[in-house]
């Protein structure tokens, strides 16, 4: 069964997943700083207590030392108790209280934040603590109370001395960190809508800069064979508006390439039509019980058939050269190919080949391709131009020509234009596939250069393969040698016409 629809419905779309990504890290910034500033203010406010306390502590000592009146005596440890008591400078959420012996008996004159009679055990608790003669720093928890507080024992000299004298303050903890708790709160809150400002922004950009790969998207669903005229419109010059002018190159490639296709199919049809009707009507009308009528027609089909099988031949060589690796240039004794190109030429029947001038340079060329173009360009003179043919080659600056001349009637001007066409034959009843120079063309082009078709000085037509920068140094160097000689295409032989016609193609 297939899941492809469910496995659909469940897609998350480019532009959700970067919203989320976006948000999810600013989030995750935004809780890692407010996180730190929290516990690093907490840990700030913490330490201010313990400082007060100690500011607290110190001026407690003053009042002491001062003694009543400036005297520095005082009567009794519970008379400095309470002149410490009275006198202390209140502060926000804090407390102040007199024990002696471990009774809380005194209390500031004023109401403060803090009732520390208000629990009843923290007067014990602190008289516990502060046993000793030194004062005490600690923190109180009971229920929903949490005090940090200072218990100072107090003791004068030559007074009534009290049991057990302690002078206590504290600053309720909770209160103290409610005013950060507050800003955190707040921080939250601005925090949350800084997320939902992050998202409507990335959204917003996110759907921006995707327009295009949608727009791709549909585009690519819409083009099919039949209609490949969708193209992407381009806006700006960043990444996204340069993947729609590949996007568009691609789909001109395609577009060329799929009327290339067509019109292949349509000339492969219309090639084949004539010989499929010229069997068919000799083979319907022929008289089964005459030996000659069957004899005659027997040589035409069989003569069709062979046309037949030339143009499948012809059309697998023109497909090798639209593959991935059409040519594989290498540096080549460009003297040495020519020349021997100049004896497989000579082996064409009906062909007599005299060699021109040679260049003696070192190409970077494809052996066999141009091999092939000579020889095709050779058979194509046999055909069209009578059988005295010339092969030269030239260097000019770094560029490599390799020339095929013949000596009969030439091209007409109105047919330049048209002969390296696929499947164009000037002499309709020729036997040749018209792919010929065609293939030639092709050859040239994938080398990054051309064919040249001119009129030969008294007479006849000269092509000229002009390969581009294939000069790579001067020659000889090493000797051409090719691997197989089966490896080279030769065109076909056919018969020589008994008239030399005027078109210059198989």
């Amino acid at each position: 069964m297939d899941d492809t629809p469910s496995r659909r419905r469940f897609t998350v779309s480019v532009r959700t997943r970067i919203v989320a990504v976006i948000t999810l890290v600013a989030a995750l910034g935004l809780i890692a700083t407010g996180v730190a500033v929290y516990f690093v203010e907490r840990a700030n406010i913490l330490e201010s207590i313990d400082d007060r306390l100690q500011d607290n502590l110190e001026s407690g000592r003053f009042l002491v030392e001062q003694g009543k009146d400036g005297s520095g005596t005082w009567a009794g440890a519970d008379e400095a108790l309470r002149a410490v008591v009275q006198r202390m400078s209140p502060d926000d959420n804090t407390g102040a209280l007199g024990i002696i012996d471990g009774r809380a008996v005194m209390a500031p004159g004023v109401p403060l934040d803090v009732d520390l009679q208000s629990v009843p055990t923290f007067a014990g608790h602190v008289a516990a603590q502060a046993s000793g003669a030194d004062p005490v720093i600690g923190t109180f928890v009971h229920e929903d109370v949490a005090w940090r507080y200072l218990a100072a024992p107090i003791a004068v000299e030559g007074g009534q001395e009290a049991e057990h004298v302690v002078f206590a303050m504290a600053y309720d903890v909770n209160e103290e960190l409610a005013e950060i708790n507050e800003a955190a709160q707040a921080y939250l809150i601005a925090s949350g809508i800084v997320l939902v400002v992050i998202a409507l922004v990335a959204l917003i950009v996110s759907t921006r800069l995707l327009r295009p790969l949608r727009q791709m998207r549909e585009t690519a669903e819409r083009v099919s064979a039949q209609s490949l005229s969708e193209r992407l419109p381009i806006n700006g010059r960043d990444d996204v508006s340069g993947l729609a002018a590949t996007m568009n190159d691609m789909l001109d490639r395609l577009d060329a390439a799929l009327d290339s296709q067509r019109q292949l199919l349509s000339d492969v049809g219309h090639e084949l039509k004539t010989p499929i009707t010229i069997v068919r009507g000799h083979l319907e009308v022929m008289a089964p019980d005459n030996p000659d009528d069957v004899a005659e027609t027997r040589d035409l089909v069989v003569d069709e058939l062979e046309r037949m099988g030339n143009l499948v031949q012809d059309l697998g060589r023109a497909a090798k050269l639209h593959g991935p690796s059409p040519v594989t240039p290498q540096a080549v004794d460009a003297g040495d190919l020519v020349r021997q190109i100049i004896r497989n030429a000579q082996a064409i029947a009906g062909a007599d080949v005299t060699g021109g001038p040679v260049a003696e340079v070192v190409a970077n060329v494809d052996p066999e391709r141009v091999t092939q173009a000579a020889l095709q360009l050779t058979q194509n003179a046999v055909s069209h131009g009578g059988g005295d043919i010339e092969i030269g080659s030239r260097a000019r600056g770094g560029d490599f020509e390799l020339w095929v001349r013949d000596h009969g009637p030439g091209v007409p001007d109105d047919a330049k234009d048209t002969v390296f066409e696929r499947f164009y034959r000037a002499d309709q009843d020729s036997r040749g596939s018209g792919l010929g120079l065609n293939i030639v063309q092709v050859i040239a082009r994938a080398h990054g250069g051309r064919v040249h078709l001119g009129d030969a000085p008294g007479g006849g037509a000269v092509f000229t393969i002009i390969l581009p920068g294939a000069v790579v140094g001067p020659g000889p160097q090493q000797p051409f040698a090719v691997d197989s000689l089966e490896s080279l295409s030769i065109p076909p032989k056919p018969p020589l016409p008994t008239t030399v016609g005027a078109g210059p193609k198989e």
